[in-house]
C-alpha cells in the first residue's frame, strides 16, 4: 500500500519518472539513480512508493493513462475520419522527434512482456490494445466480433511496421507497407459496417 501524504505530488513524480524512463530505458531502472536524476532522495520516492516494484506498477498505469489521453485527442478520433486516416496520423505523430522517444519505450516494454519479465506490470495500452483500437471500427459500424478481429490484426501489423522502421530506418518501405496496411483497413471496415447495416435491415 502507497504511504501518500501528496496524490498531486505523487502524479507529478509519475510524469517526470516517466519521461525519464522514455530518455534511459526501463531495463536499467534503479531508484537510486532514478532519485538523483530527480533531484530527490531514496526516501521520497519510497514515501511514494513502498518499493520498486510498487513504483513500476504505478509508473505503467500512468504511461498508459498518458498514451491513451494523446492516442484520442488526435484530430479525428471522434469525428467521421477513416480508421486508416487515423492510424496513418497516430503513425506520423508517434515519429515525431519529441515523442519518438515514448514510442521507443513501449516498444521496450513490449519485448521485456514478451520475454515474460513484466508479469503484473503490462500497461492496459499493451494488454487491452485490440480493444482499445475496436472501440473505433464499432464506432463506424463494425459487429462487435468483427471489430475485434480486425483490430487485432491491424495492431499488430502496426507494431511490426514501426519496430521494422526503428530497426532499419527504412522509412519509405515500412510507410509503404503502411499505407496498403491503411487501405486494407478501411476496406474491411466498410465491408463489414455495410454487411452489419444489411443484417440489421433484414
Amino acid at each position: 500500500m502507497a504511504r501518500t501524504a501528496d496524490p498531486q505530488r505523487r502524479a507529478e513524480l509519475l510524469d517526470q519518472i516517466v519521461d525519464y524512463l522514455a530518455r534511459h530505458g526501463l531495463s536499467a531502472l534503479s531508484m537510486r539513480p532514478l532519485a538523483e536524476h530527480l533531484g530527490k532522495s531514496t526516501r521520497v520516492l519510497t514515501h511514494h512508493f513502498a518499493d520498486k516494484e510498487e513504483l513500476l506498477s504505478a509508473t505503467m498505469e500512468r504511461l498508459d493513462e498518458r498514451h491513451r489521453a494523446w492516442l484520442r485527442s488526435l484530430p479525428g478520433w471522434t469525428g467521421s475520419d477513416s480508421v486508416g486516416t487515423i492510424v496513418r496520423r497516430t503513425w506520423d505523430w508517434q515519429l515525431q522527434e519529441e515523442n519518438l522517444p515514448t514510442a521507443r519505450l513501449i516498444h521496450e516494454i513490449e519485448g521485456l512482456a514478451a520475454g515474460g519479465r513484466l508479469a503484473g506490470h503490462v500497461p492496459r495500452l499493451l494488454a487491452d490494445r485490440s480493444a482499445f483500437v475496436s472501440e473505433l471500427l464499432r464506432e463506424r459500424g463494425v459487429p462487435e466480433a468483427e471489430a475485434l478481429t480486425i483490430s487485432t490484426l491491424a495492431s499488430s501489423a502496426y507494431t511490426g511496421l514501426q519496430i521494422d522502421y526503428l530497426i532499419t530506418g527504412d522509412r519509405d518501405r515500412a510507410e509503404a507497407a503502411l499505407d496498403r496496411l491503411c487501405a486494407l483497413v478501411d476496406a474491411w471496415t466498410g465491408e463489414r459496417a455495410a454487411a452489419g447495416s444489411t443484417r440489421d435491415d433484414s
